[in-house]
């Protein structure tokens, strides 16, 4: 498994964690550090992830809800989410990575963490957002 893919692995891990415990997201961090066995470069980009997903998470949110038909956020599987937060923000926000990459990096997650729904799920809401206008996205 390619360093990135495994840092958004992680990085999924300490979303969905974050989420789920609601707690300060240093002592969320700090706690996979200790943790969680990984390589240096794997954790500082699944870290990176996961502080621009929670900085840009107002924007990131309203993306993917504009983009869920008849959906609300309290609805979605937190799985599939934090998959589309973290891919929402590579979209948004970075512009060194390939738009068909977060995307694709999302998809093959979903198969992995999410359930039989999930690809699916995650593909049409981060398409529908790959395909916004420039001027819709905040990027950096």
């Amino acid at each position: 498994m390619g360093l990135r893919r495994e840092g958004r692995e992680l990085a999924l891990q300490m979303l969905y964690a974050q989420d789920t415990l609601q707690g300060n997201l240093r002592d969320t961090l700090r706690g996979f550090r200790e943790g969680v066995e990984t390589g240096e470069r794997t954790r500082e980009f699944a870290e990176a992830l996961v502080q621009g997903v929670m900085e840009h998470r107002e924007a990131i949110d309203q993306a993917i809800l504009a983009r869920s038909k008849n959906w609300a956020l309290t609805r979605m599987p937190r799985v599939d989410l934090n998959i589309m937060r973290m891919a929402a923000y590579e979209l948004m926000f970075k512009r060194d990575i390939p738009k068909k990459v977060s995307i694709n990096e999302a998809i093959e997650i979903a198969k992995k963490y999410g359930d039989k729904e999930s690809p699916a799920f995650v593909n049409g809401i981060l398409d529908e957002l790959e395909a916004c206008p420039k001027d819709e996205e905040q990027g950096e």
